[in-house]
C-alpha cells in the first residue's frame, strides 16, 4: 500500500535543511585511494575521481558493518580523495578507522579521522534537489535482490556539487559543512531539527546507520542496500563478496526493512517512543477455511528506528504478504501493567511510491 493518508501531512515539501546526527568523517587520500577502496567496499568505485557514491562495508561472512557515503573532494594541495561519512555510534563492529588501516598494507593511501572538522547536513524540498530525480528502473534477480539501473553515468553527483542522495526518490542532497557552520548556499532553506530528518527518511523508506542495520548481524539485502544502490553484484573481489553474490544467484531474500505506522487504541498514531529491537508479532485473522493462507509462525519482526508514530521495521516477507492480503496483522505487545484488555500497538506497513516491486516470499 502507498503512504497512508494520515501521514501525508508529515512530508515537508518546502526547501528544508537539517543536521544529520551521529555521523563521523574519515579522509582517504593518496594515489591509490580509489583502488584501495574498491577492494573493501561492496559497490564499484566510480572511474571518475570527481564522483561521489554510496556504499557499504561488509564483514567476511557477508553481514553489514557500516553503510557510508563517499564524498569526492580535493585536498588543499589539489590531490583527489574521499571524505567517508558513516554512523559514529559504538557497536559490536570493529571501529571503521581501525579496520581500514588494517587493510592498507602497502597501498599508497593516507587515512585519518577528520570528524572534528565537519558537520553533516541533509537538504531537500527545493527544485535543486528534485532536478536529478528520474523515474526509477530496476533489475530483478530470481533471489529477490533488486538493483537500480542508472541511465546517467554519475548518479550521485560530482565534487563540484553536493552529493545527490539517491537512496530514495525525494531524499534530497547530503552536504558536508565546516564544524559549527551552516552549509553555504542554503540560507533560504527552513532549518529544522535532526528529528525532522529522521522522520523524513522514514517516510521515504530509507534505512540508515547502526540502529537500522545491526552491525555484524544484518544482511545487506535484508537492509535494502541493494535497491538503495550500495551493492554491485558484478564487481571483482571485496570483503564479504562470496556470500553476498551467492545469495544473489542461488539464495532467496526472505526479509526486508519496511516503513511502518504505529497505532495505539483508537487508531491514532502512537507518539510514545518505543525501544529499537522491540519484537513485532503476527496474529492470524483468518477463518479455518482460509488456513492455507496462514504464514508459518516462525520468528518475529524487529522494530528499528521510530519517531512520532512512524518507524522502520525488519519483517519476514511471507508475513508482509499475509498482512497485505488481510489474513494477518502485525502488533507489538502492550505493557504488562496496562489495565486495558487490548493495549497492544497495531503495526501497518506501506511501500513508498519509488520502491521496486518487492518480491514477497510465500513458500
Amino acid at each position: 500500500m502507498p503512504l497512508p493518508p494520515a501521514l501525508r501531512s508529515l512530508i515537508r515539501s518546502t526547501p528544508t535543511i537539517a543536521p544529520v546526527p551521529h555521523r563521523a568523517v574519515i579522509s582517504v587520500t593518496g594515489s591509490q585511494a580509489a583502488e584501495f577502496l574498491n577492494g573493501v567496499v561492496a559497490s564499484s568505485v566510480p572511474s571518475s575521481p570527481d564522483a561521489h557514491f554510496y556504499t557499504a562495508f561488509l564483514q567476511a561472512q557477508g553481514r553489514v558493518l557500516h553503510d557510508a557515503f563517499m564524498h569526492s573532494y580535493a585536498t588543499p594541495e589539489g590531490k583527489k580523495g574521499y571524505l567517508l561519512e558513516f554512523d559514529s555510534r559504538p557497536s559490536e563492529a570493529q571501529p571503521l578507522l581501525t579496520m581500514l588501516k588494517r587493510f592498507v598494507l602497502r597501498a599508497k593511501v593516507k587515512i585519518r579521522d577528520v570528524s572534528e572538522q565537519y558537520d553533516v547536513w541533509a537538504a531537500w524540498g527545493s527544485e535543486n534537489e528534485q532536478a536529478w530525480e528520474t523515474e526509477r528502473q530496476w533489475d530483478y534477480s530470481r533471489s529477490g535482490a533488486v538493483e537500480p539501473v542508472w541511465n546517467d553515468q554519475i548518479p550521485w553527483g560530482v565534487s563540484s556539487g553536493p552529493l545527490q542522495d539517491r537512496r530514495g526518490v525525494g531524499m534530497g542532497a547530503r552536504v558536508l559543512a565546516r564544524k559549527g557552520d551552516r552549509p553555504q548556499g542554503y540560507s533560504s532553506y527552513d532549518a529544522v531539527s535532526s528529528d525532522d530528518y529522521v522522520r523524513h527518511r522514514i517516510l521515504h523508506g530509507v534505512a540508515e546507520g547502526s540502529t537500522d542495520m545491526n552491525p555484524t548481524q544484518a544482511f545487506p539485502m535484508d537492509s535494502n542496500l541493494d535497491f538503495m544502490g550500495a551493492l554491485d553484484f558484478r564487481k571483482g573481489c571485496y570483503v564479504g563478496q562470496e556470500l553476498t553474490v551467492r545469495t544473489y544467484h542461488t539464495g532467496i531474500v526472505r526479509k526486508r526493512i519496511f516503513p511502518v505506522l504505529l497505532q495505539g487504541q483508537g487508531s491514532s498514531p502512537l507518539m510514545l517512543p518505543l525501544a529499537s529491537g522491540t519484537d513485532i508479532r503476527l496474529r492470524n485473522v483468518v477463518t479455518t477455511s482460509e488456513a492455507a493462507f496462514r504464514p508459518r509462525p516462525r520468528g518475529t519482526g524487529k522494530l528499528l528506528t521510530s519517531i512520532d508514530g512512524v518507524g522502520l521495521a525488519l519483517l519476514r516477507l511471507e508475513h508482509v504478504f499475509a498482512a497485505e492480503t488481510g489474513h494477518s496483522q502485525f502488533y507489538i505487545d502492550g505493557p504488562a501493567s496496562s489495565s486495558s484488555e487490548d493495549s497492544s500497538v497495531c503495526i501497518t506497513t506501506w511501500r513508498p511510491d519509488w520502491w521496486p516491486d518487492v518480491r514477497l516470499v510465500t513458500e
